[in-house]
């Protein structure tokens, strides 16, 4: 077993300081985690007034309530992700009931988790370096909002999965390491029930942390795995497996890629994703020289790269030198799951993926500056080399994309304390969502309230774009306030290439709806993919024989009913 390294400037054996010192040493140690969890306090009110993604949080309100009801991800909803981010959140729903207040908190807790998890990790290097990474990592992370995403989830298990498996490599007592790295190994796997594309990173990570473990440790961590990722077995039972090949694999990676991707690298001049200048139009005013956002995505993407490259270099180095060493091996196990996260920031190179990957090595790069300059200036203090560290990768974060980081951050903080807000409110029968812009949550207010005049409990509701050949997005939160109506498609979740295909049963889904709510507010979305072509028109020639009229609003919204 690799030999456990001391704290930064505490003592070496922890059972041998004075019980004063251990008394001190846990103070700090509290102090340390109060700072962290001050970093998600500031912005908390902000973040759950604010706007989120209207399909992405609209999906993770409703798919967990249609599973409470008794419904099957990949049968009778698309979910392109394990279901295990979906089962959670219904169980959460179930004890403390389904609003957006629930589903944020929940997403806090996954936001937590992964902040969390890089301060354990790189606990090991000292309170400093451990409170600079988790700040870096929160500032990566908090701005993006508390939708309760299965990524965030997924990455935030797996972080807290890997240091428990570094804390048990690190114990003396072998009964409690392999405790922990059972425990470690059952986070990893239920990772994976979240999001099984991060199969790359917790494989490598995994594989990082095998040499040096006792046979049997390595046996609980293997079999913590296959324990934690068996859910999937249930998941495959209920849905069966071409279905859940269908919904989990070439949905996501073979017909969806096409409409979602974006060029790489991104375009120094303008950016190319439409969600990206939407969200550009109202950003609290900056006052230090910044570039222009386009620029910040293309700079963030190279640094992005450099920072895993670098990450991987300096890690094997470590280990190389000092193969026992315990740091040495908690930062390799932490740089090649980082590289392992790549493809997600890869597959649609937006500021909003590089921020869910860039959480993780980013939000580690002060310990690998810390490992640098430790080597090349011995004679400084530690302390020194550590607070340098840190305040170099918040200086990037100040300078070079402030955009995705502080700025949004700062923003956030600000709506803490009633500073420009804007977001709007919108209510039903006590379900809210909010709008960022007035006048489309005022006309989604009335669309909702018309809709409720002239349905019954147990319609079925159809939410989609007025041009059906065309679905790259969809107002999925509209169901979620209309609670009381059963979604009528299976495409709760619009995606180009995918619902808009030849014989996809869109058309089938919209002719067994009582109503349908169309949105014009994604008419004029234009990315450089294959969102941009035209789909079957089977949906829409439904629409036009089997529909009626009944208002518009604001010229945002149609309310369409089935003709008498």
């Amino acid at each position: 077993m690799p030999v456990q390294d001391p704290p930064l400037g505490a003592p070496a054996r922890a059972d041998a300081a004075p019980a004063a010192d251990r008394a001190r040493e846990r103070l700090l140690d509290a102090v340390a985690l109060a700072m962290v969890a001050a970093v998600f306090a500031l912005p908390l009110r902000g973040l759950l007034r604010a706007q989120g993604p209207p399909m992405e949080e609209g999906f993770m309100l409703v798919f967990p309530e249609l599973v409470l009801e008794g419904k099957v991800p990949n049968v009778d909803f698309l979910h392109l992700y394990g279901p295990g981010s979906l089962w959670a959140l219904a169980a959460v729903y179930k004890v403390f009931g389904v609003s957006l207040l629930t589903e944020r908190l929940f997403g806090l807790a996954q936001q937590m988790a992964v902040v969390f998890g890089i301060f354990l990790l790189a606990r090991p290097w000292g309170r400093r370096l451990a409170v600079s990474c988790a700040l870096v990592s929160a500032l990566c992370i908090v701005p993006f909002g508390l939708t309760a995403l299965a990524w965030v989830g997924a990455v935030g298990l797996a972080l807290v999965g890997l240091a428990a498996v570094c804390a048990g490599r690190s114990v003396p007592d072998g009964r409690a390491a392999r405790r922990r790295v059972l425990l470690g190994g059952v986070a990893l796997g239920a990772a994976l029930t979240f999001r099984l594309d991060l199969v790359v990173a917790v494989g490598l990570a995994t594989v990082a942390s095998l040499p040096g473990l006792a046979p049997r440790e390595r046996n609980r961590l293997l079999g913590g795995i296959a324990l934690g990722v068996s859910p999937y077995l249930v998941h495959v039972a209920m849905a069966g497996p071409r279905n859940v090949v269908e919904g989990m694999v070439l949905d996501p990676v073979f017909r969806l890629r096409g409409g979602r991707s974006l060029p790489v690298p991104p375009n120094w001049t303008s950016p190319d994703g439409f969600l990206e200048r939407a969200g550009a139009l109202e950003q609290l005013a900056w006052p230090l020289p910044e570039p222009s956002t386009a620029k910040q995505l293309f700079l963030g993407f190279f640094l992005l790269l450099g920072v895993v490259a670098l990450s991987l270099v300096v890690a094997v180095r470590a280990v190389r030198s000092e193969p026992s060493s315990h740091r040495a091996r908690v930062l390799l196990v932490v740089s090649l799951f980082g590289a392992g996260l790549l493809p997600q920031a890869l597959q649609r190179v937006d500021s909003a993926h590089f921020q869910w990957v860039g959480c993780v090595p980013i939000g580690f790069l002060p310990v690998v500056l810390f490992e640098i300059a430790r080597r090349r200036a011995p004679g400084v203090a530690r302390g020194r080399l550590a607070l340098a560290s840190g305040a170099a990768v918040l200086a990037l974060m100040v300078f070079v994309v402030p955009n995705f980081t502080v700025r949004r951050y700062a923003d956030y903080s600000a709506q803490t304390f009633g500073y420009h807000r804007t977001a709007h409110r919108i209510e039903h029968e006590g379900r809210i969502f909010y709008y960022g812009k007035a006048d489309r949550a005022q006309a989604a207010a009335r669309v909702v309230a018309a809709t409720a005049r002239i349905t019954r409990p147990g319609d079925r509701l159809f939410v989609g774009p007025v041009d059906l050949r065309r679905t790259p997005y969809s107002d999925a939160y509209l169901y979620h306030l209309l609670g009381d109506l059963e979604p009528a498609t299976y495409y709760i979740e619009m995606d180009p290439g995918v619902a808009n295909a030849p014989g996809s049963g869109l058309a089938e889904d919209l002719a067994s709806a009582d109503v349908a709510i169309l949105s014009a507010i994604w008419e004029d979305w234009d990315e450089p993919n294959d969102s941009r072509e035209v789909g079957s028109s089977e949906a829409a020639e439904v629409l036009a024989r089997d529909f009626c009229l009944v208002d518009t609003f604001g010229d945002l919204y149609q309310l369409w009913r089935r003709c008498a």
